[in-house]
């Protein structure tokens, strides 16, 4: 039998692949491209991926592979090649790509016993009684609304189950009592039938939204629909509607959404809509739930797959629609290791696939809106709520000009008063966790800061902690000033839990619960707390970001801003974006209902021609003027960049490193740099950047290969440690 060679992408930091020679005792069947192979490395023993095949190599010393992992698990052709322009593009080792796009069970060498999901469903042989459905309804609330969601379904796992708010207790109950009964999932190819749709969830669709679906589905081959809705316009609605024809072709449909506390509420619209298999995707799951996504969208088995932004690498058999919740949101930009936009590799996989995808938003990214108004991208406008809510106004308090106390000015503290006695809810955005922003001396004026970055801690009251909010050091909270000795120390600056202890001080018989990262560490923990929102259990809703984001809280009609002012003033050209960005999606989780709403917000600068602009004119107005402002600046998307990052135990070598990649520079790209980061130093090490800006990609992506291929000639490149990012969305890092 002729030698055949395999060429193979490990999980090493190398921008290369590696041949391997195939011993004819492994050479059984065909060799499929795509599938997993142990092939040593060095010392090691690692899993990789067979890339390509041929009969000769002009190799000397060829290893052969030691064995071939048999099972069907493996990369399809399409997903195969995504992955290798996704790895070209972002100039990003292709054995590194490839791992993560598997499963972390099928990275290693001692293959997984996969065993059969579970399912549950309600047991047809005793069901429960009308009595004793209404008095578990009296005694046990959670667990005859659980009861009730899967009676709905036709078959529900413990991965959505759990996500949808509900405990292991609570389902071991039910099928103690044998209301319920777990069986394996069945591993059959999805097919649409007519029980796969619950009719009378259906909502029926006004005319903008009769207009957008019936655009959308008119077109089964690639088209990048850029639907633009108000705040509370049905963007759902009009994906449901959209994603009932594709299910019907007996098509899979991917959904990405931005943070896994928008996975809850996703989940329970669609499974309500749809009695069809649904799977989850995100870093929540643990691994084994991971996989049997994973394993059920190859397959073919999963009709719909809800997930984060590494979702987009799930291998589905036969996909027909994606579709990009909150295109707009920063969390779909992964901002380590593998730098990729989760949107931009959603595209590109819809235009290989020849399907559409929709990307939803109430305020389009500047990337999306520009290839919109260009023409790119097809372009539907929801400008009206659905039902009988209307768009909150937004109204700035000057806060220079009152008297504010602990971050509330009279106007905002007598509103909520009034909103409190109406029986109606409040939310409170402060975009910083912890209590303050620092722990400063009233003697010396000593910062407590960390040593490891050079920046102020943030003080935890709480828990009596000092955090350092980037690298994640800390301290217990001193008693006494390191300096001199005084104990007169205060915190400066607002933070969540200030806000939240004014407030309770403020308002004694409020209700108030506080949405952040330390109060939803706990497992199921925001569920429960979004859970009880719904429930008007609280009166004051005090978050950050995780609140602004596409929740639907009926009750909430007074949205308050503070500590927004920040932003008008950064170093980062992107940031008025965001802002603008952020100030829209917080002020949409106010009058959503037939309640009428309204925004405030406080600021130092109402006169502040953006402020000006959102409130007088809307997002749409205030981006097509940004867009203005980056045609003139030369700034993306009228031109591209990358940005070369470094880093090194001293100043010197990062600076020294960046400025040798400086001597490759080509008339046809620009560099600015190297410079320190905006956070020059983080967790002990010094940072320097390189920004790079081309107004044609091409050029832009030759420089870079240029640079690649010598940096390891460069003495410098050996003391730091450097990445790429392409499309950079952060630029303080």
């Amino acid at each position: 039998m002729a030698d055949i060679f395999v060429e193979v992408a490990i999980p090493v930091p190398l921008r290369q692949l590696f041949t391997y020679a195939v011993p004819d005792t492994l050479h059984t069947n065909d060799i499929v491209l795509g599938e997993r192979v142990v092939v040593p490395f060095g010392p090691r023993k690692v899993v990789g991926v067979i890339t390509k095949t041929s009969n000769d190599c002009d190799l000397e010393k060829i290893k052969p592979i030691l064995s071939r992992v048999t099972d069907k698990y493996h990369f399809d052709a399409n997903l195969l090649k995504l992955l290798h322009t996704a790895a070209n593009y972002y100039h990003h080792p292709i054995g590194d790509v490839m791992q993560q796009a598997l499963p972390v069970p099928l990275r290693n060498i001692n293959q997984p016993t996969i065993e059969p999901e579970k399912e549950y469903l309600a047991s047809s042989e005793i069901p429960p009684t009308e009595s004793e459905r209404s008095k578990l309804a009296k005694k046990a609330p959670k667990q005859s609304e659980l009861y009730d969601v899967v009676e709905q379904s036709h078959g529900i796992t413990w991965p959505e189950l759990r996500t949808l708010g509900y405990s292991k207790a609570q389902l071991n109950s039910l099928l103690k009592k044998q209301w319920l009964i777990e069986q394996a999932r069945p591993d059959k190819v999805f097919t649409w039938h007519e029980a796969s749709l619950n009719e009378s969830n259906k909502l029926s669709l006004n005319a903008e939204q009769a207009v957008v679906v019936s655009a959308i589905n008119q077109t089964t081959e690639f088209a990048c629909h850029l639907l633009e809705g108000v705040t509370g316009s049905g963007k759902t609605e009009v994906y449901l509607q959209t994603i009932e024809q594709v299910l019907s072709n007996n098509k899979q449909v991917l959904i990405l959404v931005p943070e896994i506390g928008l996975t809850p509420q996703t989940l329970s619209r669609f499974e309500k809509r749809f009695s069809v298999p649904i799977y989850l995707h995100h870093s929540a799951l643990n691994n084994s739930e991971k996989l049997a996504t994973w394993l059920a969208a190859q397959n073919g088995s999963a009709a719909i797959i809800i997930g984060t932004r590494s979702a987009i690498f799930t291998p589905l058999k036969k996909l027909g629609l994606i579709v990009i919740d909150e295109e707009h949101d920063s969390s779909l930009k992964q901002q380590d290791s593998f730098r990729y936009h989760g949107r931009d590799i959603a595209i590109l996989r819809a235009k290989q696939l020849n399907i559409p995808v929709i990307l939803g938003t109430a305020t389009p990214s500047l990337e999306s809106l520009q290839n919109a108004l260009n023409g790119k991208y097809h372009h539907h406008q929801l400008t009206k709520r659905a039902g009988n809510s209307t768009l909150a106004p937004i109204t700035l308090i000057d806060i220079a000009q009152q008297q504010v106390d602990q971050g509330f000015s009279g106007t905002l503290t007598h509103e909520i008063k009034q909103t409190i006695k109406r029986g109606e809810q409040v939310l409170i955005f402060i975009n910083r966790r912890g209590f303050a922003q620092a722990l400063t001396c009233k003697e010396c004026h000593w910062i407590a800061m960390c040593e490891r970055c050079h920046k102020p801690f943030t003080l935890h009251k709480n828990d009596q902690q000092l955090v350092c909010h980037h690298c994640g050091n800390q301290h217990s909270t001193p008693h006494q000033c390191h300096d001199c000795g005084s104990v007169r120390l205060e915190g400066i600056g607002l933070g969540t839990e200030q806000v939240e202890e004014k407030l309770a001080e403020l308002f004694e018989d409020a209700n108030i619960i506080r949405i952040d990262r330390d109060s939803t560490r706990k497992k199921g923990e925001l569920t429960r707390m979004l859970e009880a929102i719904n429930n008007n259990e609280y009166n004051v809703l005090v978050g950050t970001q995780m609140l602004a984001k596409g929740h639907h809280f009926p009750n909430v009609t007074l949205v308050a801003v503070l500590g927004a002012d920040g932003a008008l003033f950064s170093h980062d050209f992107r940031a008025p974006e965001h802002l603008a960005q952020l100030l829209v999606q917080v002020s949409g989780r106010a009058g959503r209902a037939s309640k009428p709403g309204k925004v405030l917000v406080q600021t130092n600068f109402p006169q502040h021609a953006l402020l000006q602009d959102l409130v007088n004119n809307g997002y749409h107005h205030f981006a097509k003027f940004a867009l203005v402002e980056r045609q003139q600046a030369l700034l993306p998307p009228f031109t591209f960049q990358a940005l070369i990052r470094a880093e090194a135990n001293y100043p010197s070598y990062p600076q020294k490193f960046l400025a040798d990649l400086t001597q490759f520079a080509t008339s046809d790209c620009m560099m600015a740099g190297p410079m320190p980061a905006p956070m020059e130093k983080r967790a002990g090490k010094y940072r320097f950047h390189l920004m790079i800006q081309s107004k044609g990609r091409t050029a832009l992506h030759q420089l870079l290969q240029l640079m690649i291929v010598n940096i390891p000639s460069l003495e410098s490149s050996k003391k730091v440690r450097w990445s790429i990012d392409i499309d950079p969305q952060d630029l303080t890092w």
